[in-house]
């Protein structure tokens, strides 16, 4: 199934989809290609925090999974 929770940790997303790790860097969560980063910050943080402390705005996320072929849930129609 390509459901992506935008308010589960972004390590457990990524745990489930691997392949969306490089969208997510090219998207702005250039700590994500740190695996220290991931694996402290990435087990607490969700994609919808993520996305406020990185000010990359959450609309944006959404579109380029959806667009991308994921359905999203937790996002902006939540």
């Amino acid at each position: 199934m390509n459901t992506i929770d935008l308010t589960i940790p972004v390590a457990e997303v990524l745990d489930k989809h691997p392949e969306v790790k490089d969208l997510l860097i090219e998207l702005g969560f250039t700590p994500l290609s740190n695996p220290v980063m991931l694996n402290t910050v990435g087990k607490i943080t969700s994609l919808k925090q993520g996305s406020k402390l990185a000010k990359i705005p959450l609309k944006s996320i959404q579109e380029q999974l959806e667009w991308n072929g994921y359905t999203v849930i937790g996002g902006l129609d939540d």
